[in-house]
């Protein structure tokens, strides 16, 4: 069956956090949206410097999270502290929650779940930077390359980015998760 994945992302996003993913998916044979609050293009973030820039496929404001199948969030430091106070991009996350959807967020990515309110009683992981964070929003903080959970699919580092796509695809296979909340 022909998916439809959205990838969360805005300016200071980790490149290959994002270009990973990407590339799974459409290996896949799905067909893959960067969704941003910019339009035009943003840019990634390569390791200690600034990476290319992406073209956005729909603005938050134009994306309609009933018509994707999943989410991606990539990490960053950049990103999702920018995703975490703007409030469409956590309405936006929202949904594929509350639909039981898929969702995979690596490295920093599980910020913008915070802000979100979706990570209570979730056994995640994640940067080890944002662990307190995650634990103090009722998550379960595991340091395993990748947790799964009811759909959730999160990892640690660029590192992790092989078990991440594996699971990930692997979640995206399975679909709707019931009581994903």
């Amino acid at each position: 069956m022909k998916k439809r994945i959205a990838i969360l992302a805005t300016n200071g996003f980790e490149e290959i956090e994002l270009t990973s993913p990407k590339e799974a998916l459409e290996k896949e044979g799905w067909q893959t949206e960067i969704i941003s609050p910019e339009s035009g293009s943003i840019k990634a973030w390569a390791s200690t410097d600034w990476g290319r820039s992406y073209p956005v496929d729909k603005t938050l404001e134009e994306a309609i999270a009933s018509e994707y199948n999943a989410l991606v969030l990539p990490g960053g430091v950049i990103n999702p502290d920018r995703l975490r106070t703007n409030e469409k991009a956590l309405q936006f996350v929202k949904h594929f929650f509350e639909e039981g959807k898929p969702v995979a967020a690596i490295c920093h990515g599980p910020q913008t779940l915070i802000n979100a309110e979706v990570v209570e009683g979730r056994k995640m992981t994640s940067y080890p930077s944002i662990k307190k964070d995650l634990m103090n929003a009722g998550a379960d903080w595991y340091d395993k390359e990748v947790v799964v959970d009811k759909g959730l699919v999160t990892s640690r580092t660029p590192d992790d980015l092989s078990s991440f796509n594996k699971k990930m695809v692997e979640e995206i296979k399975e679909g709707k998760h019931e009581h994903a909340l």
